[in-house]
């Protein structure tokens, strides 16, 4: 098991992790932070495949990959190892913690709306562009695309998939990731080791990222920080959510299971106004 110190954030895509990379890389001394590992040989990005077979229970599998992950970060020793990758709640969540015992996290909170129009909006994109590798062909022989769920998780048995717009297709997908982030931090006693973001403020308050390497107990790179990173955005996209999203999710949460919805009555949601789209 790596005694390397590891950080790995609970968000959804378009959550400004990219721009979190950014802001470590700049600012944290002594630190290998990452976005997403597609150039780091040997470190699985844990997207496409894995979350198929996290969906569908296959933990020999994904055992397997988190071995390979593990021995590649135990070589940057000493130097913490951040990951802002969305993969985390995505494929192994409820498994990393045998891999890796010295762990830190970072929970990045946006609101769901924009999450889920951006998300769409991505995809649309990289469909037009027929990105190769946008998809991947599960064990069953279908395929999916590979930076999201599957819908095959529980949440999606309550729609017929197809009715769903791709817009509620990812609130919906939000709603399972924010699920599994507090449902991580109870099970595994990680809330003293979480340090909560709200994007976009908390990602442009240098009070606020001073304090998050404070907590991460890593140096500063110089006596003032930079804010700075990859903003990533959507070309010729923007993140508009207009009455038809507002719409769109009346309908999903009048539908949605009420066991889904109780954690954004508390902390860290209970003090953003976007939390009223998520109730009945």
């Amino acid at each position: 098991m790596p005694t390397v110190r590891t950080v790995f954030t609970l968000t959804s895509g378009r959550s400004g992790t990219n721009f979190l990379c950014g802001l470590l890389q700049r600012n944290a001394r002594g630190c290998v932070v990452v976005h997403e590992p597609y150039a780091d040989w040997g470190n699985p990005t844990m997207f496409g495949l894995p979350i198929y077979d996290h969906a569908v229970g296959n933990h020999a599998a994904i055992h397997a990959l988190l071995n390979k992950k593990a021995r590649r970060i135990e070589r940057y020793a000493p130097r913490v190892y951040i990951e802002t990758s969305h993969a985390f709640l995505k494929s192994y969540w409820d498994i990393a913690p045998q891999f890796f015992s010295n762990m830190s996290l970072i929970h990045l909170v946006r609101n769901p709306l924009q999450v889920a129009r951006s998300e769409a909006n991505r995809e649309l994109l990289i469909e037009r562009w027929h990105l190769p590798f946008r998809s991947y062909r599960g064990r069953d022989g279908r395929r999916y695309f590979r930076w999201s769920l599957t819908g095959l998780e529980p949440i999606f048995s309550c729609f017929h998939a197809e009715r769903l717009t791709r817009f509620q297709w990812y609130l919906i997908q939000w709603i399972e990731i924010e699920n599994r982030a507090i449902q991580f931090l109870e099970r595994f006693g990680k809330r003293g080791t979480c340090f909560t973001l709200h994007t976009p403020m908390g990602l442009n308050d240098q009070g606020q990222i001073g304090a998050l390497l404070r907590f991460l107990d890593v140096e500063p790179q110089t006596s003032t920080l930079v804010i700075d990173g990859n903003r990533n955005r959507t070309p010729a996209r923007r993140t508009v959510v207009s009455t038809a999203e507002e719409d769109e999710c009346r309908e999903v949460i009048a539908r949605i299971p009420d066991q889904f919805l109780r954690i954004f009555q508390d902390s860290p949601y209970s003090s953003f106004g976007w939390t009223r789209w998520l109730r009945k």
